[in-house]
């Protein structure tokens, strides 16, 4: 038997290139280029080159674009793997100023949306890993639109190297794959790194057809004797598929085209797997495909006959030839006669007539006791497949992937137990639901879902998973909240996790993230200055990325605002006391209530010129300040020291200008004053007329 793989051969971004240079071919006249190979597939590469499309390297490009101008119009197609961004930008500046050369980017869109995470997500404060390829077009380019530090892997090993040898204190650690990595290694990296950095933060970049012709080879591979790889070593993704397949299929072949079919063994009743990688295109496919049917079933009819035999243990199907008191005979196609005694008949009643219940013509389902070559007799019992009956459907379930359910009877070593029918299903501890170390007693007693991972049919043994069947409900529930969500829904979630730059929060079965700038109105170092793991919080929805299943909340509101309730309660022109917290070339910040600071500017501190702002303040000196400004829009407060001094001196210049005046009045009245004493006639007298004067004397300030 064959079977070709679905997901097998060009994925839409190499499609998409090949269809474009063939839709170019049809131009008369027009010289085709491809910026480096276009696919990793040397035969259609040989076919292209025979209609005379040519392979070139970015140094030949300026040449070619200026030779419009004389031979006639170009076209350049610029492969899946896309290209550095300083060539793509000196690619466009050719197009412009040669109208003749065109330009076609074929860069599969994942690549592009990977040039984009790394322009977006990298700087100066980041490290930026991609795990991939260092010598593959893909990751060269994908690298050119990273900022900062960044580096390249291709295992576990070289990414603790490069961790041990980057400094990464401080910094956002970026992850993101080369679009045809494997899938498998890949998701362990991630466990990794999630545990050694909790601030790492992973992009799944490798492309949804990768991920399922990986998983389809995988199931293949698994269930086959013999795997056929097609594709050329040098493409990245055709080696990943080898890799994968024949880590789980020791008889895996990798050929590029079916010549190479005569290096790839052929056993009768074999089961043989095609699958393709990426760059391989569909006619090779095809063609493998049918010869590989042919030669088999070619192979199979002519040793069937002679090399078919049964072994102990295997369960045929055979047609009813004779039928007597003591049994019934079976044809089973082979030389051997078939025969099940009537006590093997049934399970419930041995004493049935066979005859009753059987004719010649029927078909029957039996388990084979013993082989007898002298004899030429198969001994055979039905009631052993009758009784089997519920390992079949167990077998079903797992072929087909069927939600079970079951009681959990028994807590073991290493897991526990479910009982379905008369069979015990095996759930290892990793599988079971609980957390790692958790108490596997709380699952004794209760009735579980679970999905057959495993099965043993020689010991008919079988291992469930109820993790899978939790995960696959757990998604289907996100799924069915994430199609309710908007933007600004408010919910009452849980604080499960802080990290150095925000806390995630459950918002009924989906995390979001709530950055530490939404967390508080002030400035805060970590999240944990807020709030705490378990602490119920009220948030609402402010951004939505259903495609990469994020979710920023915010957490504050208006009412949490310090700014406002002090914007709200003051004046320009109130004069309240603070507290000196720092101090710039510029001029010195000062707290006047918690969580709310304003700029004293240097040429504010004092009425005095003022060289160094820490000649007049200290941090933590409390000082009075007029509030001579309030920027509501932009949050901020303007203070002065010096307006204060400035109304203190005013204050003081106009008493003391007060004072002058009223000197100046009283020393007028005295010299205008000349007071009129008449002659007197005695010393009495004298005394008399100078007492009745007196007070005119002492108003006039004589």
């Amino acid at each position: 038997m064959v079977t070709l793989a679905k997901n097998a051969g060009f994925c839409f971004g190499v499609k998409r290139a090949a269809e474009m240079t063939e839709e170019l071919l049809k131009e008369p006249g027009l010289r085709i280029y491809t910026l480096g190979d276009l696919i990793h597939n040397r035969l259609y590469l040989s076919s292209l080159a025979e209609r005379g499309v040519r392979s070139v390297g970015f140094d030949e490009v300026e040449a070619i674009a200026a030779s419009t101008e004389t031979d006639g119009a170009a076209a350049l197609v610029i492969r899946a793997h896309g290209i550095p961004r300083e060539q793509n930008e000196a690619l466009l500046t050719l197009a412009e100023r040669y109208p003749a050369f065109r330009v076609y980017d074929m860069t599969c869109p994942n690549v592009k949306r990977i040039h984009k995470i790394a322009a977006e997500n990298t700087g100066d404060d980041t490290v930026f890993f991609l795990y991939g390829s260092p010598s593959h077009p893909e990751p060269i380019g994908i690298m050119s639109y990273a900022k900062g530090e960044k580096a390249i892997f291709s295992d576990e090993e070289e990414l603790k190297k490069l961790l041990q040898s980057t400094h990464t204190e401080g910094k956002r650690l970026v992850f993101a794959s080369q679009t045809t990595q494997n899938l498998l290694l890949w998701k362990k990296t991630q466990k990794i790194i999630q545990k050694l950095y909790t601030n790492s933060i992973f992009f799944d970049t490798i492309c949804s057809v990768t991920e399922n012709r990986q998983k389809e080879a995988i199931a293949l591979a698994e269930a086959s004797d013999c795997m056929i790889v097609i594709g050329s070593s040098e493409s990245s993704n055709t080696r990943h598929l080898f890799d994968l397949c024949s880590s789980r299929c020791p008889q895996t072949y990798l050929i590029e085209s079916v010549d190479q079919l005569q290096n790839v063994p052929r056993k009768p009743g074999s089961r043989t797997s095609i699958t393709a990688g990426a760059s391989t295109p569909g006619g090779i496919i095809t063609e493998v495909y049918q010869t590989m049917e042919e030669k088999l079933e070619n192979f199979e009819e002519l040793l069937n006959d002679s090399f078919k035999t049964l072994h102990t243990g295997e369960t045929v199907t055979g047609t009813v030839t004779a039928i007597d008191a003591t049994g019934i005979y079976l044809d089973l196609g082979i030389k051997q006669t078939g025969f099940i005694a009537a006590d093997q008949l049934f399970a419930d009643n041995d004493k049935v007539n066979p005859a009753e219940v059987f004719k010649p013509g029927d078909e029957v389902k039996a388990f084979v006791i013993r082989v007898n070559d002298g004899e030429g007799m198969v001994t055979l019992s039905k009631k052993r497949v009758d009784a089997d009956k519920s390992w079949i459907s167990i077998e079903e379930a797992y072929k087909d992937g069927t939600i079970l359910e079951g009681k959990v009877t028994e807590i073991v070593k290493g897991g526990l137990v479910i009982a379905i029918d008369k069979h015990s299903i095996f759930i290892p501890a990793s599988h079971s639901g609980v957390p790692k170390d958790g108490d596997l007693n709380v699952l004794l007693g209760t009735t579980q879902r679970f999905k057959l991972i495993e099965l043993d049919d020689t010991r008919k043994r079988a291992l469930g998973s109820i993790r899978i069947v939790k995960r696959a409900e757990r998604a289907e529930a996100e799924a069915a909240l994430w199609s309710t969500l908007e933007v600004g829904q408010r919910f009452k979630g849980t604080v499960k996790n802080l990290t150095s730059y925000g806390a995630f929060v459950d918002i009924g079965g989906i995390d979001g993230m709530v950055h530490n700038s939404e967390l508080s109105w002030k400035r805060i170092k970590h999240p944990s200055q807020v709030v705490s793991v378990g602490q119920e919080i009220e948030v609402y929805i402010k951004e939505l990325d259903p495609e990469k299943k994020r979710i920023s909340l915010g957490y504050k509101t208006e009412d949490m605002d310090v700014f406002s309730v002090f914007a709200a309660n003051h004046n320009e022109g109130d004069v309240v006391s603070a507290k000196i917290v720092s101090i710039m070339p510029f001029g010195a910040f000062a707290e006047v209530a918690d969580g709310v600071d304003g700029l004293i500017h240097i040429s504010r501190l004092s009425r005095e010129k003022v060289a160094k702002p820490e000649d007049v303040v200290s941090v933590g000196q409390v000082v009075d300040v007029k509030i001579t400004e309030i920027d509501r829009e932009n949050r901020k407060l303007g203070l002065s020291i010096r307006a204060i001094e400035e109304e203190k001196a005013r204050a003081e210049e106009a008493v003391a200008r007060e004072a002058e005046k009223a000197e100046r009045e009283a020393a007028a009245k005295a010299a205008a004053f000349v007071p009129y004493i008449p002659a007197a006639e005695s010393l009495q007298h004298f005394t008399a007329v100078f007492q009745s004067h007196l007070p005119d004397v002492c108003t006039a300030g004589i």
